[in-house]
């Protein structure tokens, strides 16, 4: 199997460097960077100096870069096409990749910024836009890069209306330290990647500001009520959401210290104005760029969404974060179910 990896960000090279420590006689995995100094330094070092510190690329694992069309060498000889860029980019990509006839799979979670033509869309309602003959999904979960670099412990989720995405997933990336399991409700399991986003940046808002763990709870078992009420609305399976893409994935960004989201409600805490709260990350927080957007098409569908709501009266400056906190935490009594 060919396994090729659009994107050498963290999560891109974690998951190639996963994939190729399994590389043998039939495996052989390539990791593409847009950056061509970025791909010599990766190939010269066998370290992604700029986002996985400390971490050793395989030798294994092949470095490639350069202009990237569907005739390109990584692609013609691809078994499998991961599409490791950030939400912002996988329109482009999908389009690029529309004639291929292997299954391509993305790694981002989130919803794309909306346009005059249309609401923000999911990875799935943007394939089916740009590329609906191509065999596609998603692969999601409760994970952090840096650990999946390391070897740690993961399970991640393939999710896919097309039983042939799910299985070349899984036979591509499971291994000892790397469990997948497939699903095929992408929906679910896209919007759970999405919701979970905004949802840590409240918890890190409270996190911040020291108002302990029972609000933290709070803030996840209602962010949960949250984005399973949107899930259903958009055709997903209430199942899916109790599952590594839904709770899974929401506690581990909620409350992981390696959560970029989550960080991004802690500096809001300390006093920093969104744009700086960015800028000292490093690396793109994608709850920043899908909040508005959740809570449009929430409107849209008649969904309540409290607590996205008030991250988004945050994040524009409507709120100050001790009043963002009283909004999320004084509403009117109602029943929990509801």
């Amino acid at each position: 199997m060919n396994i090729v990896v659009l994107g050498a960000g963290a999560w891109g090279t974690a998951l190639a460097i996963s994939a190729a420590r399994q590389a043998g006689a039939h495996r052989h995995v390539t990791l593409w960077a847009r950056d061509a100094q970025q791909a010599a330094d990766l190939q010269q070092h066998r370290e992604n100096r700029r986002y996985l510190s400390g971490v050793v690329v395989p030798e294994a694992l092949q470095i490639a870069s350069g202009p990237l069309h569907s005739g390109s060498a990584p692609l013609v000889s691809a078994d499998l096409v991961i599409v490791a860029t950030p939400m912002a980019g996988l329109r482009a990509m999908l389009t690029l990749l529309a004639a291929q006839r292997v299954p391509v799979a993305w790694l981002c979670k989130g919803f794309e910024a909306p346009t005059t033509q249309s609401t923000g869309l999911l990875g799935h309602e943007l394939r089916a836009q740009v590329a609906p003959d191509l065999l596609a999904g998603v692969l999601s979960g409760p994970s952090f890069a840096l650990e999946v670099a390391r070897g740690q412990p993961t399970a991640l989720v393939a999710a896919s209306e097309h039983a042939l995405v799910r299985d070349t997933l899984v036979t591509a990336f499971h291994s000892p330290t790397l469990r997948v399991y497939a699903n095929d409700d992408i929906v679910g399991v896209e919007v759970g990647g999405a919701v979970k986003n905004v949802l840590a940046i409240a918890t890190g808002l409270c996190d911040g500001l020291g108002l302990g763990m029972n609000a933290r709870a709070a803030l996840i078992t209602r962010g949960l009520a949250e984005m399973t009420r949107l899930g259903l609305a958009l055709g997903a399976k209430a199942e899916t959401f109790m599952g590594l893409s839904g709770l899974g994935d929401l506690v581990l960004t909620a409350t992981g210290d390696l959560s970029r989201n989550r960080k991004v409600g802690q500096l809001l805490s300390q006093g920093m104005n969104l744009q700086q709260a960015v800028d000292s990350l490093g690396h793109v927080a994608e709850g920043v760029y899908s909040a508005r957007t959740v809570a449009q098409r929430a409107r849209l569908l008649g969904v309540d969404m409290p607590i996205t709501d008030a991250v988004v009266a945050l994040l524009d400056g409507g709120l100050r974060p001790d009043q963002a906190v009283s909004l999320l935490m004084g509403r009117d009594p109602k029943d929990e179910l509801l």
